[in-house]
Order: C-alpha cells, then sequence, then structure tokens
C-alpha cells in the first residue's frame, strides 16, 4: 500500500489508538506490522475474528487477558543454555498461565453456545503446559521472587536465617535497652557488610570487644559488631550463602524444565498477543460505534452514514459515499469550508481501516472495495509566494500517480489543478480526469473550476457532488450530495456580510447570465434534494412507527390466541369434571339395574346395551391439550383408521379390530365376540399383536361368554402402570357382571400387594377381599367380591 497516502490520511493515529488498549508486547508488536492488505482471503480472516472479538466484548467484555512482557529475549537466552532469573521465569510463568485461562475461557464459550466464525479454531493452537506451569507458579512469585514451596531446602535454609535473625535481635536488645545503651551514639541496630552492628561512641570502642566495620564521617561513631554476636552474625552468612546457591539450584531446574517447549511458549506468546490484539480491534469498534463492512470484489463501494475516525464523534458529521457500481468518478465542486477535504479523507482512510481488518466508523451493511493501491494528492493551501511550488508539488504527486495507478486503484485528489491559471488549471484537470478514466481508476476530487461542473455531466461513469450550504444561514452542513454541483455562494455571502448593495449589484452584473443560470439551477435542485431527503426520513420514521404498530399487534394477537386456548382448556376441564359426576352416577346405576335383574331372574337391558350407553358417556371426555402441542401432533396418527386394524377401545381399556366405518363419527368394531359401535374419538391405533411381542397393558383372555379373563395378572408390572390397570380392570369386571375376580400381584418386596390392597379399602363398589387359598397362590393373589 502507498506509504505517502497512509502518512497523509494519518493511519498512524488509528494505530496508535488501538495500541491504548494493549496489554501485551506481543499485540505491540503486531500493531506495529499491520498494513492494509489486498489479499481478499487473509483479509475475511481479520474481519471474522474482529467480529468475534466485538461479539466476545459485547457478551464477557472481552478475553480475559493480563499485562504480559516480551519474553523473546529470555527464549533466546534459554537456546543458549543460560539459566534464566527469577523475573524471567515469572515472566514466562504469567504467559504459560494465561495461554490455560485462555484455553478455559474458550471452553465456556463452547457451553454457553456462543457462535464464532473463526478464534475457537486459533485458540487449539495453543499449547497447554499444566504441570510445567503448576511448577513455575509454586515456585515463583509475580516479582521473580523464589517462594518457600520452592523447594524443602530452601524452606528448611529460610527458617534457619529467621531463627538465627531473631536470635541476634534478642542479643542486640541488650546492648539498646541495657546498661550499655548509654554507651552508644544511637540505640538502634544497623547492618554494615550484611553484618549486623551498633553504633558506639568512639571512646568505648573497648568495651564491646568484637570487630569494627565501619565509622561515622566525622569519625565520632564506630560501628561494632559485638563479639557476643559475632558468632551468630557468622551463621547467619553461612545460611545466607546456603540461600543464595539453593536458589541457583532452583533457577537452573526450572531453566531446564522449560528448555524442552521453546517453540511451544513463543508460538503461545505469540497467539496470546494475538488475542490481545482482537481484544483492542473490538474496543476500538465499540468506542467509535463502528461496524463490520461487507467486501465487494468489483470495488462497489457503499458507506452507509460513513464518519471520519478522527474527528470527535459527538461533531463529526456522517454521509453517504457510494462510487464503483453506477460510476468511478466523483468531482465535488463549491466553495472552502465546506467540508470537501474531510469528505475525500473520510472515503480513503475508511477504506484503509476496512483493508486493515477493522471495523468502519459507517453504519451496518456499508460496503468496502478491495484495492490494490490508495493514491492521495490532498494538502493545505499555501500562501500567494509560494503557489508555483504548490501546483509543481501537487503536479509530482499527480504524475507519479498516474505512473501507478491501474483499474484496481481508488485516487482521492484535493483542488484539482490549483495553483496556476484557472482556465489553464480547469483544463489540465479535465485532462488528468480523462487520463484517469482511460486507466480505469476510481476517483473522488474536489475543485473549484466551474468548467468541472459539465465534465459531471457529460462524461460517462462520471457524477458531480457538492458540500450542502444552508441558504438562510449561508453556513457549511459538511452533508455531501450526490448528483448536485455546487454552486459559488460568494455574493450572496459577501452582500450578508455588509457589502454595499451597488457594489454586490455591480459583480451580478459582471457576472455572465450563464453563470448566474447555473447557479440557479443548482440552488434549484439543491432545495428539491433537501425537500426529498426530508420526506424520506419522514417516511423512515412511519414505515419504523408502522413495524413497530405490525409487532405490537402481533403480540396482542398472540396473546389473545394463548387466551382462547386457555379459556378453551378451562371449558374441558369443567366439562370433564361434569363427565365424571355423570360417569359414577351411571356406574351406580348399572350396578343397581344389575342386581334388580339378577334378583328377578331375566335380564332386562342387554349387556351390549349397558357397555354402548357407557362408551358414548366415556366419549364425552374432552382433550385438553392445546392444539399446536407437539405431542397431539404426533398423536394424530394413531387415528388414521382403515378397515381390519386393531384399535384400543380407550373407555374399555381393550384392544379390537375394526370391521366397517358406519359413519363420519363411528366404526363397528369387534371385542371379543362383541361387534359394538364406537365413536372416532373413543378409537386409537394399537400395536398389532402379531407383530408385538409384548404388550403394555394386561392380556385378557377372553371366554366364551364374557370376552374378559376373570383373573388378572400383574407380575412384571411397574407400580404406576399396575394401580392404572387394576382400575381398568375393576370398571370391566363390574361391566361384564363377574360376582367375583382374582388379581395375582406377586410376593416379591409387597409394593404391589400393598397397592391393589390400599386401592380395594377405597373402592365402595368391593363387596370383600382377601388373599388366595394357599393351594392357590397364598398372598401372591387376592381374591376381589363385588356388592
Amino acid at each position: 500500500m502507498n506509504q505517502k497516502t497512509l502518512k497523509i490520511m494519518e493511519y498512524d493515529r488509528i494505530k496508535q489508538a488501538l495500541r491504548g488498549y494493549l496489554v501485551s508486547a506481543a499485540g505491540q508488536h503486531e500493531l506495529s506490522q499491520l498494513q492494509p492488505t489486498t489479499d481478499v482471503k487473509q483479509l475475511q480472516i481479520w474481519l471474522d475474528e474482529t467480529k468475534d472479538g466485538a461479539d466476545i466484548y459485547r457478551l464477557e467484555s472481552g478475553i480475559p487477558l493480563p499485562k504480559l512482557d516480551d519474553i523473546r529475549p529470555h527464549l533466546h537466552r534459554l537456546e543458549m543454555e543460560a539459566t534464566l532469573n527469577g523475573l524471567e521465569l515469572a515472566q514466562i510463568s504469567r504467559v504459560l498461565w494465561t495461554t490455560g485461562s485462555v484455553v478455559k475461557f474458550f471452553r465456556d464459550l463452547e457451553e454457553k453456545e456462543i457462535d464464532l466464525r473463526r478464534l475457537n479454531r486459533v485458540v487449539k493452537e495453543l499449547v497447554t503446559l499444566p504441570d510445567v506451569t503448576r511448577r513455575l507458579r509454586t515456585s515463583l512469585e509475580g516479582d521473580g521472587h523464589i517462594t518457600d514451596e520452592a523447594s524443602p531446602a530452601l524452606r528448611q535454609i529460610r527458617q534457619h536465617i529467621t531463627q538465627t535473625e531473631a536470635a541476634i535481635r534478642t542479643a542486640m536488645d541488650q546492648y539498646t535497652r541495657g546498661k550499655d545503651a548509654k554507651y552508644l551514639s544511637e540505640t538502634i541496630v544497623t547492618i554494615r557488610d550484611d553484618r549486623y552492628v551498633i553504633p558506639v561512641r568512639a571512646e568505648y570502642k573497648q568495651r564491646f570487644g568484637g570487630i569494627v566495620h565501619d565509622q561515622s564521617a566525622s569519625g565520632q561513631t564506630l560501628f561494632i559488631e559485638p563479639q557476643a554476636v559475632v558468632g551468630l552474625n557468622n551463621r547467619l552468612r553461612q545460611n545466607q550463602i546456603d540461600e543464595r546457591h539453593e536458589e541457583q539450584r532452583i533457577l537452573a531446574e526450572l531453566t531446564a524444565l522449560l528448555a524442552p517447549y521453546q517453540d511451544e511458549i513463543l508460538r503461545n506468546a505469540e497467539l496470546l498477543g494475538h488475542f490481545d490484539f482482537v481484544n483492542a480491534k473490538a474496543r476500538y469498534a465499540h468506542q467509535i460505534k463502528a461496524s463490520e463492512p461487507k467486501l465487494s470484489l468489483d470495488n462497489q463501494v457503499n458507506l452507509r452514514q460513513a464518519r471520519h475516525p478522527l474527528i470527535d464523534q459527538k461533531k463529526v458529521v456522517a454521509n453517504d459515499i457510494k462510487i464503483g457500481r453506477d460510476y468511478k468518478a466523483i468531482i465535488v465542486t463549491g466553495p472552502n469550508t465546506g467540508g470537501k477535504t474531510i469528505t475525500l479523507k473520510t472515503l480513503a482512510l475508511v477504506q484503509l481501516m476496512g483493508q486493515s481488518g477493522l471495523f468502519i466508523p459507517a453504519n451496518e451493511n456499508s460496503v468496502i472495495g478491495v484495492f490494490d493501491d490508495i493514491f492521495a494528492d490532498i494538502g493545505d493551501e499555501q500562501s500567494i509566494e509560494q503557489s508555483l511550488s504548490t501546483f509543481s508539488g501537487h503536479m509530482e504527486n499527480i504524475v507519479a500517480i498516474l505512473k501507478q495507478a491501474d483499474e484496481r486503484s481508488l485516487i482521492v485528489v484535493d483542488e484539482l489543478g490549483a495553483g496556476t491559471d484557472p482556465q489553464e488549471g480547469a483544463a489540465l484537470a479535465i485532462a488528468i480526469l480523462d487520463e484517469i478514466g482511460t486507466l480505469g481508476s476510481y476517483v473522488m476530487a474536489s475543485t473549484h473550476y466551474p468548467e468541472l461542473k459539465a465534465y459531471g455531466y457529460n462524461r460517462p461513469d462520471t457524477i458531480n457532488a457538492s458540500m450542502e450550504f444552508d441558504g438562510e444561514t449561508l453556513q457549511p452542513t459538511y452533508h455531501l450530495l450526490i448528483g448536485i454541483p455546487g454552486r459559488s455562494n460568494a455574493l450572496d455571502i459577501a452582500s450578508r456580510l455588509g457589502m454595499p448593495s451597488q457594489v454586490v449589484a455591480a459583480a451580478r452584473g459582471l457576472t455572465d447570465q450563464d453563470s448566474q443560470d447555473l447557479n440557479a439551477m443548482i440552488s434549484d435542485l439543491t432545495e428539491q434534494k433537501r425537500h426529498a431527503d426530508r420526506d424520506a426520513e419522514e417516511l423512515q420514521i412511519q414505515l419504523k412507527e408502522a413495524n413497530e404498530l405490525h409487532d405490537q399487534l402481533q403480540k396482542q394477537f398472540e396473546q389473545y390466541q394463548q387466551q382462547k386456548n386457555q379459556l378453551m382448556t378451562d371449558a374441558k376441564r369443567d366439562a370433564n369434571r361434569l363427565v365424571d359426576e355423570s360417569r359414577k352416577r351411571a356406574n351406580q346405576i348399572i350396578s343397581d339395574l344389575r342386581k334388580k335383574q339378577l334378583a328377578a331372574g331375566h335380564s332386562v337391558v342387554k349387556e351390549d346395551e349397558l357397555i354402548a350407553a357407557q362408551g358414548a358417556l366415556n366419549a364425552l371426555q374432552q382433550d385438553t391439550k392445546l392444539q399446536k402441542n407437539r405431542v397431539l401432533r404426533r398423536e394424530k396418527s394413531k387415528h388414521d383408521f382403515h378397515k381390519g386394524d386393531s384399535v384400543l377401545v380407550k373407555s374399555y381399556g381393550q384392544v379390537g379390530v375394526l370391521m366397517q366405518q358406519l359413519d363420519d363419527e363411528h366404526w363397528e368394531v369387534q371385542l371379543g365376540i362383541l361387534k359394538m359401535k364406537i365413536a372416532n374419538n373413543d378409537l386409537e391405533k394399537a400395536k398389532d399383536p402379531a407383530k408385538s411381542k409384548k404388550q403394555p397393558r394386561a392380556s385378557v383372555r377372553r371366554s366364551g361368554s364374557s370376552g374378559m379373563s376373570p383373573t388378572l395378572d400383574l407380575r412384571g408390572h411397574r407400580y404406576e402402570e399396575a394401580m392404572a390397570e387394576v382400575d381398568r380392570y375393576i370398571d370391566s369386571a363390574l361391566l361384564a357382571g363377574y360376582p367375583s375376580v382374582t388379581i395375582i400381584h406377586g410376593k416379591g418386596t409387597g409394593a404391589l400387594r400393598k397397592g391393589v390392597t390400599n386401592y380395594l379399602k377405597r373402592n365402595n363398589r368391593i363387596k370383600s377381599f382377601g388373599f388366595s387359598p394357599a393351594n392357590a397362590g397364598g398372598d401372591g393373589s387376592t381374591v376381589v367380591r363385588f356388592k
């Protein structure tokens, strides 16, 4: 990428802003190497990583990274087989500990099901060394100090040092606090040559004996090691020497522990620096409210409300900038101080940021190109005396640009052709733009020359633009107007500033009619665009309000549907309660009828009529499941009936075969020897007995007369299933008119037996019950007699 352009666009200030968010030396190094790329694949990888970093920052406040020092010199010394000092080892230890922490962090993100584009693959390159990390963390503090836990020998030596120092202080206290204190210059204990001494007046030096280590500048005070503590000081010194030797041994041991992993440690440091750099990009994007740009391989740039990143975000004016689709050249005309230069810089700098893998200060869904090079000729105007050198400098830049530019280049030029005769400058500007068009480059150029306005209309792939001025205040609004050339406001501004009206009128008279007509046309176009923009804003507000209203109505409709379903469910529950009460009364009536029939000796009501009547009553039971319940949807398949299907008659708990469909709501069902008319909602498809290895319900052998067995076998059933089976069986036995039945529950743990007993006690239709005789199963079965 053109280095001069990077300097003109103050690209280094963007990097400087990123630097403030970095905490690692490796991250600083990666930032120093950052340059815009032309490799589309690499650029997409960078943007994906920035997107991951932005998501992590939004959800988890960023990847947790502490301050990490540059460990490359330490690893270089390690490669030379030198022994590392405590601080160097501590800094490497911090890198290894952070490696494990980052790996765990990403593992937690995966468990939270946070989707990432790329960083979850990058983190797999980290190599954790848990044993090495644990040993370093145990042996070293953050500042490199070796801990007592580094080795048992070191702990013992330091204990001896502590004990010896305590003995020395106790001995010294006898001099500083006892009767000998009057011979001291000060009642303190100090150190000279790593040995404890006391300050003694020179005239009493023979009083304490021992060794003189130093004297004061005046010679009046001697620092003496009393004879009584010489032995203790000797022992302390030996302990200190032993401590240094043990520390050196530990450092050598820890260094040797790291030696086999030099490459892994260096790669870990680089990857942690890379994560640090991703963190910085995410935090910077958050600060400037930047968004992810989309890439256009054919360089169709569409920046939505782009902002210059180096201007205060509270003051900067956003603009839509498009180039590459309908036109490849934008000619921005109009007077100074309108914001033309900043707009040109915004286009170039935002494009450079995007091609560096950074989020751009523009609204979402903005699109950038991938240019092979970006050229710029932007400079502040100079004084009249320097105008020749200004023009020469601009021309040198333009010549260099034309030599290097091609169809994949973006060129921004400020004040094209300025600094020379206006007529020649305009002609030169047109010729330069034609040459850029011949090269196929993309260009955005600003100019004062009115001749360029006509150029923007006449040339293909070229469009005019201007910076908006408020017609009332004659102040710039800094908004870019695409498709409208700039107009001159000089005479209006002069009049507003108090220029005599006759002077302004004379100036207008000297202006040719074509120029006045052009300015009037431009003014009209500007006003029309302002109205169009205002209408568009109002429509956008109305659309937003309509969408919000639609969402609100949709939400209320869903609430209504939920309330309706709930009310329906409640109604069905109330209906079921009534059905249950009616069923109980019907059962009582049927029981009374059977007793009367038995007493009369003949049947007044046929058994199949009783069963059909009870089935019709059971069919009134309502299904309270919601229509959208997934379980209910799965159950629908169970009600697709065909002739010959095996079906479960839910009201009897028995399996039968469909014989024929009587009408839309009823089927004829063969139940044993009986053929019955059963409602559809009382039927459910059952597994084919020939294909089913084990029926979920108790098998019932049918007799020739009743169609059901007088014996229920519950062995092998779960408790809840068995209790439900007993309830259904008792109902069927009562309907069949059996005076008694036998329930086989087995002995086992006694749970089924106890459950059956409790059920029979609660059922008021049971006359009596008891265990079977010993030769018929004993307490493994229960005989039940009905009222």
